[in-house]
């Protein structure tokens, strides 16, 4: 049975990842050269805690990793250049200490370091490797200090701990079926949420509990065939991000960890001929998920653009992109302020800030007629009708009628 609620005015119906790991070696310091599933963007990643973050940087094949620094009065960047460029394709990921984790694929094995300014070059501690065809990096781990990989094959997927251990790269689980996306779903780094099939069926997402060796339990079970996977959660809250295409086409919508209210997919959360991802939600809104602002990236006919949306308001607002926005990424404070990263030739890196708090204010006063979406003046933009919902009770709001992971099980 599909348990899911459209918020519009009409209804409208490989074999075991495996993975074998590679020696440590020992810590070196490479002389100065010259010269992006919180968030990962076009280029950029962030750490969970918004303090830092780290991109490949150069030009042409002279390429290298870059650390930012965010959480002082202002951005600024530290390029980490080693005796000689990175490749295209290699990954870095920053830790909360300030150190980044760069991944190399070198002939069937993924090499592991860590990398750190040290006065006039940078210094390199490699972490050992894991042989294994496919391998992909979950999004920074909310604790800061370590990282995690997960090897996808055709029976199981393993997860692996690539930073942060005691021994180098650690096989910590394995999922039976091949494995997607990665949502951390607390602030310890113990819950992870992964979106699995098993063999032909659909993709439904799964809770692994990285503490009891990989436990896993259903966390998404709209309906019994659709496919429906997880794309952010907020811990503080509850509030899910989900798509789903179990109201018969592919949509994005929204639910609560822990609650059996049914999702809701929004038609605001729709706009005509675009591509909505989202990729950062608010956070410290505890038990308030209708309070926090989600923010989206809208690609359609006028380009990419900058979507803010929270539950409650139920209006998409569509921004234009500050000037050299690393497309996709961004973070929010406690007070609703988006700080949107950027890279101008003239300025080097920086940090837009939107104030979604003051958009979300001006929602009591809607510049259209009652149950229509406002959407900010630009090319492309439109209004969205969608319908009124009864108002939410004191108890958080949204997923489905299978139980899913409460709060105080993510301990």
């Amino acid at each position: 049975m599909t348990v899911c609620a459209i918020e519009n005015a009409t209804e409208r119906a490989t074999k075991a990842g495996g993975g074998t790991a590679a020696g440590i070696g020992e810590g070196t310091t490479a002389g100065t050269g010259e010269g992006t599933t919180a968030g990962t963007g076009e280029g950029i990643t962030i750490t969970a805690n918004g303090a830092y973050a780290a991109r490949l940087a150069g030009a042409g094949e002279a390429l290298f990793a870059e650390r930012w620094t965010l959480d002082g009065p202002e951005p600024y960047a530290v390029p980490l250049p080693l005796g000689q460029p990175e490749e295209r394709g290699t990954d870095v990921l920053p830790l909360t200490d300030g150190r980044v984790l760069i991944r190399r694929r070198v002939t069937g094995r993924h090499l592991f370091s860590l990398v750190y300014p040290t006065g006039p070059g940078t210094g390199e501690i490699p972490l050992g490797g894991v042989e294994s065809g496919e391998l992909r990096l979950l999004p920074p781990a909310p604790d800061g200090t370590r990282a995690y990989a997960v090897v996808p094959g055709e029976r199981s997927t393993s997860v692996w701990l690539v930073a942060g251990g005691t021994f180098g790269p650690e096989h910590v689980a394995e999922v039976p079926g091949h494995c997607t996306g990665g949502v951390w779903l607390d602030r310890t780094g113990r819950m992870l949420a992964l979106d699995r099939r098993l063999g032909r069926g659909p993709v439904k997402a799964v809770t692994v509990d990285l503490a009891r060796g990989g436990e896993v339990s259903p966390l998404l079970q709209i309906a019994e065939g659709s496919d429906d996977r997880l794309l952010l959660a907020e811990p503080d809250s509850g509030l899910l991000l989900i798509r789903s295409n179990a109201p018969g086409q592919e949509r994005l919508g929204w639910g609560v960890l822990g609650s059996h209210r049914p999702v809701r997919f929004p038609e605001s959360l729709r706009p005509a001929g675009c591509a909505v991802t989202p990729f950062a939600v608010q956070s410290g809104q505890a038990l308030r998920p209708e309070s926090c602002g989600v923010a989206l990236r809208i690609e359609g006919p006028a380009g990419s653009r900058v979507g803010v949306w929270r539950p409650a308001g139920r209006r998409l607002h569509l921004l234009a992109p500050p000037a050299g926005w690393l497309a996709g990424a961004g973070t929010w404070s406690g007070d609703g302020v988006l700080g949107l990263p950027c890279v101008r030739d003239a300025e080097g890196c920086g940090v837009a800030r939107l104030d979604a708090a003051g958009v979300f204010a001006r929602e009591g006063t809607p510049s259209g007629p009652p149950g229509v979406t406002a959407v900010s003046a630009g090319p492309g933009a439109r209004a969205v009708p969608i319908a009124p919902v009864a108002p939410a009770g004191r108890r958080p709001v949204p997923l489905q009628q299978a139980p899913l992971m409460g709060r105080m099980g993510l301990g």
